[in-house]
């Protein structure tokens, strides 16, 4: 048995032992872009300091992943309704999956199980199906390198027949992901919001949890 941390894992990997493929199709994903609610006046006005509040922060330093938690993420999850009734935030929660590889050396043919070991940053759930994963990296983390780990645990969704849907965020970048666990798992990514353009993105990502949280209520 060969244990894998989640962080070391790689979209080749994934491919190869889970048959995850990444889907080209448009109307895959369409949560993300379609029937997203509005946001008020007092929401954008708060979600304007939210941003302000990082900026100033991180003049001092890149924020480590507890401090991204802490001026960006609990507001978003606040904003778009995820501590009310019905949903329930978890947090470092611990999720493993196992797959049975064949080696074969030559000589013989052995059978093996790899098992994947990691643990969730926030976990928003609703009547026990997972609604999102939220993968909250330090502000100098690229969101590449947190997007496989992501998909890991999204596999290891107990509920095949529905969607999960997930957000990585470093605190300035922030992007979706909607994972469909079936014969052949499959995902698709959202385009990916900044905090340096010049309108505020955090609506975006607000409205989008909202329609989230809309879809899967």
């Amino acid at each position: 048995m060969q244990v894998i941390q989640a962080q070391n894992v790689t979209l080749a990997y994934l491919k190869e032992n889970f048959s995850l493929h990444k889907s080209e199709e448009e109307q895959f994903f369409t949560e993300w872009f379609d029937y997203i609610p509005e946001i008020s006046e007092l929401e954008k006005q708060y979600l304007d300091r939210v941003k302000t509040n990082y900026l100033n922060v991180l003049e001092n330093a890149p924020l480590l992943e507890e401090a991204v938690k802490m001026v960006v993420l609990s507001p978003l999850l606040d904003l778009a309704g995820f501590y009310r009734h019905h949903f329930y935030i978890a947090t470092e929660e611990s999720v493993e999956i196992s797959e049975e590889i064949i080696i074969d050396n030559e000589e013989n043919i052995e059978q093996t199980k790899e098992i994947i070991k990691g643990k969730i940053d926030v976990l928003v759930l609703q009547d026990k199906l997972w609604l999102l994963i939220i993968e909250s990296k330090r502000s100098s983390f690229s969101l590449a390198k947190a997007i496989p780990q992501a998909l890991t645990y999204m596999l290891a969704n107990p509920q095949p027949d529905h969607p999960v849907y997930c957000l990585v965020m470093n605190g300035e970048d922030f992007q979706f992901m909607k994972l469909i666990k079936q014969a052949q798992p499959m995902y698709a990514l959202s385009d990916r919001f900044t905090l340096y353009r010049r309108e505020d993105e955090l609506y975006k990502v607000l409205n989008t949890l909202k329609n989230l949280g809309q879809v899967l209520s």
